[in-house]
């Protein structure tokens, strides 16, 4: 084994890491090629001296009130681990269901999590001064991961788990692509077969995440698709249809379904998902102690929730012994708007009806987006754990037009340099507008972000931004009126 040393940061670093209330000092890097080196710790990378979670956290266990079970889509009782088993291998199962407060995170994960973990805890200075506000802003970075995105922190466990167990084959669904990149990355890993159904406006607007995935050997489909029984009937009744994520879940669920050597992964949603992205929070308070900060407010982007979680859960679990009192937002499209518009009601996960009924925040399970809408988040319902937090008061919500949120992208990628992807800059515009409320108040206020990944795949959007033909979607609220129709009719 070889050392390299590489020069320390120069004084002018040195100096803008103590404004930041760092301290300069060496740490190791690893080196794709195996050979360590020793450099000055940056302001992002002094973070990443932080030790990987070896525990996921269970924000079950501390809750007041549990969260009510899910129900199945048949005889509309709570559901059985059994009636999931051809879905999901056991220990996701025992996951999904498990009231234990933190479970041991695999030794062959942490391994692979430790290609791009820890992730960096940035203060966004250059942004500050854009806005000219006396806010603190920090943004906990997760697209340094092979896929680009946070996806990977629960698509590399849920592989294993399934690998474990012998399964040769494993199914999804994905909208932008960001959690089918992750699915397929993870597959060619364990030695896995791939199999993706992508929504149909986001298979055509993102062809290079399609040939991401391909590249990790993965097989991908339009969704809908002449590939399944779910997916043809939606053809027939609409030809042209877009496609949404509740389509492609019910196409991979049916093949999972049906084929005994086939399981199915989700990426956001269900609550051993948004368990295994607690990393992103566990170690983000560590990297707050060690410079001494506490966040007066975090914020975070909201589709299925598995990004936010990931961020807030663990803060919640301090916020509810009383160490911190952070207030929680989060931050939807104002196209895809299920909290702030949809009802607390029990629905099925997809458009079919295949998946358990969940109660969650939902704009209910037929509802499709505008194609047009270019921010991601896009899934008719919200994780049935981040609306229970909701209606017990824990968190709030609000919806941003996208074209506030891609105008918020460009300030924040011409300031910080970082291109974000759709999806956070919701959570970016949301910070924006926090930080020129604290300029008019003189608040010095503590504003920590999630930046759940990049957005080099993305850049279609941002062309439609900056060519002006991006527009601000109005709500159809008899579109979702009519979607809601077709909920079950339960005792909510």
């Amino acid at each position: 084994m070889y050392t390299l040393e590489l020069p320390f940061a120069s004084s002018g670093e040195e100096q803008r890491l103590r404004c930041a209330g760092l301290k300069t000092k060496s740490i190791h890097l690893k080196v794709s090629s195996g050979y360590r080196g020793r450099a000055g710790a940056s302001l992002g990378s002094g973070f990443n001296t932080t030790e990987i979670p070896h525990q996921w956290y269970n924000l079950v266990a501390d809750l007041p009130v549990k969260p009510p079970p899910p129900l199945h889509p048949k005889t509309f009782e709570p559901i059985k681990p059994e009636d999931l088993s051809p879905l999901f291998p056991d220990e996701l199962i025992k996951q999904e269901a498990s009231n234990d407060r933190f479970i041991d995170i695999p030794e062959e994960v942490l391994d692979i999590y430790r290609l791009w973990r820890p992730t960096p805890l940035i203060r966004a200075k250059r942004l500050e001064k854009l806005l000219d506000t006396p806010a603190r802003i920090y943004y906990k970075y997760e697209g340094g991961s092979p896929a680009g995105s946070h996806k990977p922190n629960t698509a590399v466990p849920q592989v294993w788990y399934n690998a474990q167990e012998g399964v040769e084959n494993v199914v999804t669904e994905t909208g932008a692509g960001q959690w089918g990149s992750a699915l397929a990355f993870a597959c060619s890993l364990f030695g896995l077969n791939c199999e993706v159904w992508q929504v149909r406006a986001s298979f055509d607007s993102k062809p290079y995440r399609k040939l991401m995935m391909q590249t990790w050997g993965a097989k991908v489909h339009p969704s809908p698709s002449n590939a399944t029984e779910a997916g043809r009937k939606i053809l027939q009744m609409d030809p042209g249809s877009p496609g949404s994520l509740g389509i492609a879940i019910s196409e991979a669920v049916e093949v999972a379904a049906m084929n005994a050597d086939t399981k199915y992964c989700l990426g956001s949603v269900l609550n051993h998902v948004l368990l295994h992205q607690t990393v992103i929070g566990e170690e983000c308070i560590k990297q707050m102690e060690a410079i001494g900060e506490t966040p007066d407010l975090i914020i975070g982007c909201t589709g299925g929730g598995s990004n936010f979680a990931g961020l807030t859960f663990p803060f919640i679990r301090e916020k509810l012994k009383g160490k911190i009192n952070p207030l929680i937002r989060a931050v939807e499209p104002e196209a895809c708007p299920s909290l702030t518009r949809g009802i607390y009601a029990y629905d099925y996960g997809d458009t079919a009806g295949m998946t358990p009924l969940m109660k969650m925040h939902t704009l209910g399970h037929d509802f499709i987006p505008d194609p047009i809408h270019a921010g991601g988040l896009r899934y008719h319902g919200m994780a049935p754990l981040i609306s229970h937090i909701y209606e017990l008061g824990f968190m709030e919500a609000l919806a941003i037009p996208q074209t506030e949120c891609f105008k918020g992208a460009i300030q924040f990628a011409r300031s910080e340099g970082l291109i974000p992807a759709p999806e956070p800059t919701h959570a970016i515009a949301a910070t924006i507008r926090e930080a020129l409320h604290c300029r008019e108040t003189g608040e010095s206020k503590v504003i920590l972000m999630a930046m759940c990944g990049h957005g080099h795949f993305d850049l279609p959007a941002y062309e439609k931004y900056l060519q002006g033909s991006m527009v601000d979607l109005s709500f159809a609220e008899e579109k979702m009126q009519a979607s809601l129709a077709n909920i079950p009719l339960l005792v909510q």
